[in-house]
C-alpha cells in the first residue's frame, strides 16, 4: 500500500515542482467544501471504527455492530459524495482526456497532469474504501454471529488498522488536491 500511494506522491511532487502554474491553477478547480466534507466524515469514520475495536476488546457485541454499521454508513456517505464530485468533474470535461477542458487554468498543456494525478490518487483511496465496506459488511455479520469476544477479536483490530492506514491517506490526499494553491479561491 505505502508503494502504491508512495510512487503517486512522488509523481505528485515532483509534477508540481516542475510545473507549479499548472498545478496552481488546477487546484482552484477542485470544490473545498467537498473535500472537507470528506475529510469530516472519514475522521469521524476512523472514531466509530475505534470505537468497534475498543466494543470487540470488552466483549460488547451490540456495540461491535453498531459501531461498525455507522463506520459502513460513514464510509457509503464518502464514496457518494466522491461520485458527486467525479460527475461534477465529468460535466466541466475536467477529466484527463480528449474532451478535457480547464477553463481559465493557465499552462494548459500540463494542467492535464493534475487532474490524471487527482483521479489516479483518489480513485485509488476510492477503491481501498470499496474494497473496506466489503470487508465491513463481513465482519458485521461475524460480529452478529458473536464470534469476536473479548479473547479474539483479533479480526476487528486488524481491519481497524486498515480503515485507518486509509484515512490517513486521505489527510494527506486532502491538502495537496484541495488546499495548496488556492490562491484566496474558495469555492
Amino acid at each position: 500500500e505505502i508503494m502504491f500511494f508512495g510512487g503517486l506522491f512522488l509523481a505528485y511532487f515532483l509534477y508540481r515542482q516542475f510545473y507549479p502554474a499548472a498545478f496552481a491553477s488546477a487546484s482552484n478547480k477542485t470544490t473545498l467544501w467537498i473535500g472537507a466534507t470528506n475529510t469530516t466524515v472519514l475522521i469521524c469514520s476512523s472514531l466509530t471504527m475505534a470505537m468497534a475495536v475498543h466494543s470487540a476488546a470488552i466483549g460488547k457485541r451490540s456495540l461491535i455492530i453498531v459501531f461498525m454499521i455507522l463506520t459502513l454508513l460513514l464510509g457509503g456517505t464518502f464514496l457518494g459524495v466522491k461520485a458527486y464530485e467525479y460527475h461534477d468533474k465529468y460535466v466541466h470535461h475536467e477529466i484527463p482526456g480528449l474532451n478535457f477542458e480547464c477553463e481559465g487554468c493557465q499552462d494548459a498543456g500540463h494542467t492535464p497532469l493534475f487532474f490524471a494525478l487527482y483521479f489516479g490518487m483518489t480513485g485509488l483511496h476510492a477503491i481501498h474504501m470499496i474494497v473496506g465496506v466489503g470487508i465491513l459488511l463481513v465482519l458485521i455479520r461475524m460480529a452478529a454471529k458473536g464470534i469476536f469476544t473479548p479473547e479474539w477479536h483479533t479480526p476487528v483490530e486488524l481491519f481497524g488498522l486498515y480503515w485507518h492506514f486509509v484515512d490517513i491517506v486521505w489527510i494527506f490526499l486532502f491538502p495537496l488536491f484541495y488546499l495548496i494553491d488556492r490562491s484566496g479561491a474558495v469555492k
